[in-house]
């Protein structure tokens, strides 16, 4: 059968009897990762969502919480948007339909939000970016838009109206009169309203638009996809900073000119010769330039460790380590972004843009592991056991000691 004459895949599927894809990881990659939107029902059957809108309004509060209120005046067709932190005297002053309050990085913030994440763990962890929570009344939306990275939608409480342009080339023009990066024209191919526990993935570059029927909360599961430029200025400014001094435009074997004022084709070689001596096809360099990269984090939230009382002195290692033999647990810091990869001799650990040589085995339990208890730290060769006191000290760990008692 030709691949013209395969039949369609679904866009819409009930993942009841196998959540939360309705098929295999390896399926889904092959279908539909970065090719095709798909809407599953029941992604998560009888969903009870882990936060109500009053935790996220809270939120919103917080210094350090990166949220935005957009509200919209459909009489007249304008959106306005507001940055947080929010006072909480404001949220019962707003109207009842019309406005969506989003919060980013709550993953961050609750535990159980960040639990989630683990029913996406068939893609690499440094691929996710965060996820980001909605409320929004009834009414409220943020305007039909396109996103250049992967999300999954999954609805929390409540339902929303989404519509999506699956067309093969959609118009992708952004309006000029709003703040919001909103398209001029949206034409939806598919309409659904999703309930708890149903979730929509879109690919980039698919249009959609989403719209609160009742009040209700919906979670995004955001990738994190650089884009090529961003990359590139990235590397350039890591190999600039490392380039050696003496490594300059050189034009040995000059000829005198033809034409003074002239930059000739001769002198473009020597240019592009001069910047070819700052590529680098070293598989090493480039990788640690990669995983420092991934790891630091968009926002430039610092993993710092906590400020110590007046006259404390941190915890030493010898008494850290007595303290996980005896029940305690080493709890990474919530902006704390790791990922490994493998390196001439073992591994490389990347945390939050600084790179650890390590035995592998070592680099893959502290990248993976949330948590250390006592178990997991003796499982450490040496040298894992230092790199992970290096990272208690930089701050991404705290050490729990019971329940009542944190250091």
């Amino acid at each position: 059968m030709s691949e013209s004459s395969q039949p369609v895949p679904p866009i819409e599927i009930d993942a009841r009897a196998l959540p939360p894809l309705g098929m295999s990881p390896a399926e889904f990659l092959r279908v539909y990762w970065q090719k095709r939107p798909l809407l599953i029902r029941n992604a998560f059957p009888d969903f009870v969502s882990p936060m109500q809108p009053d935790d996220l309004a809270g939120l919103a509060c917080e210094d350090g919480a990166l949220s935005r209120l957009i509200s919209h005046d459909k009489a007249n067709d304008r959106w306005a948007v507001q940055h947080g932190p929010f006072p909480e005297e404001m949220f019962p002053g707003l109207p009842h339909q019309d406005w969506t309050l989003l919060v980013q990085d709550v993953d961050k913030w609750d535990a159980d939000i960040a639990e989630l994440i683990r029913h996406f763990s068939f893609l690499p962890r440094w691929r996710i970016d965060d996820v980001m929570v909605s409320f929004a009344a009834p009414g409220g939306s943020v305007g039909a838009h396109v996103d250049q990275y992967d999300v999954f939608l999954l609805q929390a409480v409540g339902h929303r109206r989404w519509q999506i342009d699956a067309t093969d080339s959609p118009p992708l023009d952004f309006r000029d009169d709003v703040e919001l990066r909103l398209l001029r024209q949206f034409t939806p191919s598919h309409d659904w309203v999703l309930g708890p526990g149903d979730m929509l993935y879109l690919p980039p570059g698919v249009p959609h638009h989403g719209v609160a029927e009742d009040a209700c909360l919906t979670f995004s599961f955001g990738m994190r996809a650089p884009s090529a430029a961003e990359l590139l200025g990235d590397l350039a400014d890591t190999l600039a900073a490392a380039a050696d001094e003496s490594s300059r435009y050189r034009d040995p074997g000059l000829t005198p000119a033809d034409d003074p004022g002239e930059i000739d084709a001769a002198a473009m070689t020597r240019v592009i010769a001069a910047l070819d001596l700052l590529r680098s096809s070293d598989p090493e360099q480039l990788g640690d330039w990669f995983g420092n990269f991934i790891t630091v984090y968009r926002n430039a939230v610092d993993v710092i460790p906590p400020e110590l009382p007046p006259g404390e002195l941190p915890r030493s290692r010898i008494e850290i380590e007595w303290d996980l033999q005896h029940g305690a647990v080493l709890h990474r810091h919530p902006y704390s972004r790791m990922a490994w990869r493998q390196s001439a001799g073992g591994a490389r650990l990347h945390a939050n843009g600084e790179g650890h040589s390590l035995p592998v085995a070592d680099a893959k339990l502290v990248a993976n592991a949330p948590t250390l208890d006592g178990t997991t730290y003796a499982a450490l060769s040496e040298t894992g056991r230092n790199c992970v006191f290096d990272l208690i000290q930089a701050g991404h760990y705290h050490l729990a000691l019971d329940e009542d008692d944190e250091a």
